[in-house]
């Protein structure tokens, strides 16, 4: 039988082990939700546990600031018989991605650069980019001249012609493929490296910019290595590397202890088994392509999937963002600065991040537009990501909702955990 963490339970726990002050706890009544409704939630998401859909999860909610309901149910490692934990360390890939963007943009306030600045300011690979525009006979990549260059507006609301590798076959995504763009943000130490040239974000950026772009920039909203991108120019930016300034900048402040691009010793036995489900639809450690071995040091700091996080860290950055920048005395952003990255950032033209018109994109986040579109029960304006370990969170300005619910389960997009996750929310809501 797995174990159940009553939410008082849970939070006595990390209240005991943190170092800081946590969030406020108020009942689900006096926040204004139904608290039977909520505890309906809980008994949805175990039954993912107990039918082994996934092996454990870790879920809050908070409103105006303070935590109304948390769970905690399943086991970190199926094998090991290892509960799961409030403070449980979960692999977030790009919920990593906000994180970034708040990053980039504490630079934007110090005057460092400006939005529409081209990249290849800073970037020089990226200077006289060309744009694929189809094959010859040979199979061979042709190209034309970029209309116009892109932006670091473009890399915070992926218009700026990149594309992932690892998510559709183009010729440019192969070519990222073939020229080991794709794998080395995978590289996890130096037995892993190949050749003289060790991976590392300036050389994966650096050849990135000598890539050809999938489209012109600013045509398009194509997910892409572009929040990478914005982890290099950080560096390039601050003078340090991207652990350094996430630590010192964001981390330290926010007192997001467990939050980095590696597993502590302390932290090992916190540390969640990533799971896939096989051909029987049964739970197996999953070692595929986006697998690496967070005990080590990574040879690229990924600003666009690297980081290693828990519910209770992501609930911090999350209520940073909802606070309009601030959390505990610690300013990270101007209220205007946040205001402009959770606003719909994209030309009118591409009517959203699916032509849509449901959901559009500020920078580093989506941003929802139209709930009728959606058919959610979310409110417009609530900003948003995932992880492709299904672990999801929004922010939402209209009711001072922030949710967080982690997972360890592969591939993205198997369950429809958001959607769910809101019906409850919003099913619980009464005023």
């Amino acid at each position: 039988m797995y174990r159940y963490i009553s939410v008082l339970c849970v939070w006595l726990f990390i209240a005991v082990s943190a170092s800081a002050a946590e969030l406020p706890q108020t009942g689900a009544a006096q926040a204004g939700f139904d608290k039977a409704t909520l505890d309906k939630m809980d008994a949805h998401f175990n039954g993912y546990v107990d039918s082994g859909k996934f092996s454990g999860y870790t879920s809050i909610v908070a409103r105006k600031g303070q935590v109304v309901h948390a769970n905690t149910y399943g086991m970190e490692d199926i094998s090991g018989n290892e509960p799961m934990q409030p403070d449980s360390l979960f692999r977030i890939y790009s919920m990593t991605k906000p994180i970034t963007g708040v990053a980039l943009m504490m630079l934007y306030e110090e005057g460092k650069f400006k939005l529409d600045d081209p990249v290849s300011k800073y970037l020089p690979s990226f200077k006289n980019q060309r744009v694929f525009s189809g094959l010859t006979e040979e199979g061979n990549i042709e190209t034309v001249p970029a209309r116009r260059a892109t932006t670091i507006r473009d890399l915070l609301r992926h218009t700026g012609g990149l594309s992932y590798g690892v998510f559709s076959d183009t010729p440019v995504d192969m070519m990222y493929r073939d020229t080991g763009i794709t794998t080395g943000l995978f590289a996890e130490g130096e037995e892993e490296s190949t050749g003289t040239e060790k991976p590392d974000l300036a050389s994966l950026t650096n050849k990135l910019g000598g890539m050809p772009l999938l489209y012109q920039p600013g045509d398009a909203w194509v997910y892409s290595l572009g929040v990478d991108v914005q982890g290099r120019l950080i560096e390039v930016l601050s003078g340090q590397t991207l652990d350094v300034f996430f630590k010192e900048r964001i981390f330290k402040p926010l007192d997001m202890k467990d939050t980095g691009f590696s597993v502590r010793s302390d932290q090992i036995d916190r540390f969640v088994e990533i799971y896939a489900l096989d051909q029987d639809k049964k739970l197996v450690p999953y070692r595929g392509e986006f697998y690496w071995d967070f005990t080590k040091t990574p040879l690229v700091l990924s600003g666009g999937g690297g980081l290693l996080s828990t519910a209770r860290d992501y609930l911090r950055f999350a209520q940073m963002m909802a606070n309009g920048g601030t959390l505990d005395g610690a300013r990270l952003l101007k209220p205007e600065t946040v205001a402009m990255m959770t606003q719909d950032q994209l030309p009118g033209e591409l009517n959203g991040i699916s032509g849509k018109g449901a959901v559009g994109f500020g920078l580093d986040f989506a941003v929802v537009k139209d709930t009728d579109i959606l058919k959610s029960p979310g409110r417009k304006g609530e900003y948003y990501w995932s992880g492709m370990a299904n672990t999801i969170f929004w922010v939402d300005p209209e009711e001072d909702i922030v949710a967080v619910m982690l997972v360890n389960v592969l591939p993205f997009g198997i369950y429809t955990l958001r959607e769910e996750m809101r019906d409850y929310v919003y099913g619980a809501l009464k005023q």
